[in-house]
């Protein structure tokens, strides 16, 4: 058999090229794909009246308020795929109708629409009727022309596919990496500490895919002409939409799938780099502990927005590589400016939501020990990440503070400028100005107590 050279290449990457005939299941799979290729592809017949108040989410295909009958006659002389959008005069404005010619006949379905998730007849959602039209023919095709192989499908074995081997090496050399660095038992996925259970959701989103791909987690075929499934924006993991809602949250990062650096959650960000800090904040610190300990104002001062945006763009795209040396950035508070920047666009605060009201109830306490004990304790339901990272920034500010005499940044200052920045804005708010008063106090007594806060080693972990 005959393969053309886009699917000889990906027989080819799985390493398997020679042993698919250990897998006939398989060449099942490469049937479908072959033969979905031949499937009618859509042929919009075009209304050619002026139709008012049309739906924006229908397209020149629309011929309002026709019958069935009209709509046969219309798509009759069409090859299969014609297709046609009509008013249902039955439907009293819940759904209209698709008629399709499909096989020589014309067949008429109930066509919805719902707000944010796009148009569907049974449970896919697309953006528009074409999409919607051209999935649907492969489907209908195949189930045509090859109903024996569809149903032996979902039977194939997973763990036996060629896929699946390559799915295995990855892990095998993420675990690999994972032990020479850390000179720790391999573990089956990558963790910042041995001691902690890495718990990441993946980032799935609605994909067209081209050439032929599996299923990650069943192992079947994804097959049709557009939305075959969804993928981890962070990983690069393929499944079918349902079985995306069985997927354990253990999504190992990918750094080519990540845009940049600025905005990227902090657990995606650090298990991408396979760090326990974000670079950005090391490289910044550095720069501000090797010259602006002095500088009166830090932190509290702006940089030029022009040479902060340079210095986003420079770790979007060098990394920790960016370079922040005093020949290229001479005024301190651009460097600070950035930093402040990071942790702003972090899409979860630092200072994480859950984790803020229990901080903020510590406040009422009066005795000092017992806040203090309170406040540890709140911390350290904290995702590591992000206790890792506020550890590392509240004992900078107190390094800071210590220079308060000369630098006019006393722990009060500092937690004024860094109180919306590590917990960022509030979820809901009624007013345009909220009391940050709280929040104040809180940073403040993180810097105050800095050593009693973070003494012990953390041992929770949720």
């Amino acid at each position: 058999m005959h393969f053309g050279t886009s699917l000889d290449l990906i027989l080819l990457k799985t390493k398997e090229y020679v042993n698919l005939q250990l897998y006939p299941k398989y060449w099942d799979i490469i049937k479908l794909y072959r033969m979905q290729l031949n499937a009618p592809v859509p042929v919009p017949i075009i209304c050619e009246n002026y139709l008012p108040g049309v739906p924006s989410y229908l397209g020149r295909d629309y011929h309002g308020d026709i019958s069935h009958i009209e709509a046969n006659n219309l798509l009759a002389p069409h090859p299969n795929g014609a297709y046609l959008v009509r008013s249902s005069r039955s439907a009293n404005g819940e759904f209209h109708t698709l008629s399709l010619k499909f096989n020589d006949r014309i067949h008429h379905y109930k066509l919805f629409y719902e707000v944010n998730a796009g148009l569907y007849v049974r449970q896919k959602r697309y953006d528009c009727v074409r999409s919607l039209v051209a999935d649907g023919l492969v489907t209908m095709y195949l189930e045509l022309k090859a109903p024996l192989v569809l149903e032996r499908l979902p039977t194939a074995n997973y763990q036996e596919s060629p896929y699946m081997t390559l799915n295995k090496r990855k892990l095998r050399a993420l675990t690999k990496e994972y032990a020479r660095n850390s000179n720790l038992q391999a573990q089956p996925i990558w963790s910042p500490n041995i001691n902690d259970n890495y718990e990441k959701s993946h980032t799935f989103k609605t994909n067209t895919f081209k050439g032929l791909n599996w299923c990650e987690l069943c192992g079947n075929f994804l097959w049709g002409f557009t939305a075959q499934g969804v993928r981890c924006d962070d990983c690069g993991m393929i499944a079918h939409n349902k079985c995306s809602e069985k997927v354990p949250n253990y999504c190992i990062p990918d750094l080519k799938y990540l845009r940049g650096v600025f905005g990227i959650e902090l657990t995606t960000l650090l298990a991408a780099h396979r760090s326990n800090l974000p670079f950005v904040l090391t490289k910044c610190v550095s720069e501000v502990e090797a010259r602006g300990l002095t500088v009166e104002g830090i932190y509290r001062l702006s940089g030029f927005a022009d040479e902060i945006d340079a210095i986003k763009m420079a770790f979007d795209k060098d990394g920790d590589k960016a370079d922040l040396s005093q020949e290229k950035y001479p005024n301190i508070n651009v460097i600070t400016g950035a930093l402040k920047l990071y942790l702003r666009l972090l899409p979860i605060p630092l200072i994480t939501f859950i984790v803020h009201p229990m901080l903020v109830e510590s406040l009422q306490l009066k005795n000092e020990d017992a806040r203090i004990k309170h406040i540890r304790l709140s911390l350290k339901s904290m995702p590591k990440p992000h206790y890792d990272t506020l550890k590392f920034m509240i004992q900078h500010l107190k390094r800071v503070s210590q220079h308060s005499a000369i630098n006019k940044m006393n722990p009060h200052n500092l937690a004024t400028v860094f109180a919306p920045t590590l917990i960022g804005p509030p979820e809901s708010s009624n007013s345009m100005l909220p009391d940050m008063t709280a929040d104040i106090l809180l940073i403040e007594n993180l810097i105050l107590h800095c050593d009693a806060i973070f003494a012990e080693s953390r041992s929770i972990v949720v």
